[in-house]
C-alpha cells in the first residue's frame, strides 16, 4: 500500500515540526515538502504533487487562500485541509470556494489532526467542530433574518441522498455506481439540488452539508 505523501506548509518552523511529529508517527504516512510561505507551498505542491497539503490561513507573499486556489487548479489530484486560528465563517467560507477540503483549528489540531487528514485524503470534509457550530448558527441566524423555510426540505428523498454524496466528495460516476443510476440522472438531480438549494458550486454544497450538520 503507497505511504500518504503530506505537505506541510506553515510560516513557523515550530509548527511545522510539530506537526511532522505527529504526522509521522502513522508509518503509512510520510511528510514529503514542507514550505514557510504561500508561494513555496504552491511551488512545491506542483513539484511533489501531495496526495494532502496542510496550508496556514495566515502566511508570507502568498496568503493561504491565493495558495490554495492555485494548488487547487493546478495540483487537482491534491486535497487542501487549511489550518487556522480563526473561527470565523468568512474564512471557512472563501476557502471552501478556493478549494479546501477541510479547516482545522490550531488550538483542536493536537487533538483533531489525524482524523481531518485521513478524512480529506479519501475525499470527505472535516470541520474542527467550533467551526462547525459557528457555521450552523450563523446559519439559524440568517434563516431567521430572511424569514423563510429552510429550502433543505424542498429536496426529495432522493436528492437527499445525492447532495450528501456530493458533500462528502463523491463523483457523479460514483454516486450513479452506488446508488444503480446513470451518470447523466445523477447530474440531472445535481442540477436541481444547486437549483433548490441556490448554491453554484460543490463548495458550497459542502458549506451548506456543514451547516445542516450532514457532514462534519
Amino acid at each position: 500500500m503507497p505511504r500518504l505523501r503530506i505537505l506541510l506548509a506553515d510560516d513557523h518552523t515550530v509548527v511545522r515540526q510539530g506537526l511532522r511529529k505527529v504526522l509521522e508517527a502513522r508509518p503509512e504516512w510520510q511528510v514529503v515538502a514542507e514550505a514557510g510561505d504561500g508561494r513555496e507551498a504552491v511551488r512545491q505542491a506542483e513539484e511533489v504533487k501531495p496526495d494532502v497539503a496542510i496550508v496556514d490561513v495566515a502566511m508570507p507573499l502568498l496568503n493561504g487562500i491565493e495558495a490554495v486556489r492555485q494548488i487547487t487548479r493546478k495540483v487537482p489530484g491534491t486535497r487542501l485541509l487549511v489550518l487556522s486560528m480563526h473561527a470565523d465563517e468568512a474564512y471557512v467560507t472563501q476557502m471552501l470556494r478556493a478549494g479546501a477540503s477541510g479547516y482545522l483549528l490550531k488550538d483542536s489540531a493536537d487533538v483533531d489532526l489525524l482524523q481531518a487528514v485521513e478524512a480529506v485524503s479519501v475525499g470527505k470534509s472535516f470541520f474542527s467542530p467550533a467551526i462547525a457550530r459557528v457555521i450552523a448558527d450563523d446559519y439559524v441566524r440568517q434563516l431567521a433574518d430572511r424569514g423563510i423555510t429552510d429550502r433543505y426540505e424542498l429536496l426529495s428523498e432522493r436528492e437527499r441522498e445525492i447532495f450528501q454524496l456530493i458533500a462528502e466528495g463523491k463523483t457523479n460516476k460514483e454516486i450513479a455506481a452506488l446508488l444503480f443510476l446513470s451518470p447523466s440522472t445523477v447530474d440531472t438531480h445535481r442540477s436541481r439540488i444547486m437549483e433548490k438549494l441556490d448554491v453554484h458550486s460543490a463548495a458550497e454544497i459542502v458549506l451548506y452539508a456543514v451547516r445542516k450538520g450532514v457532514i462534519r
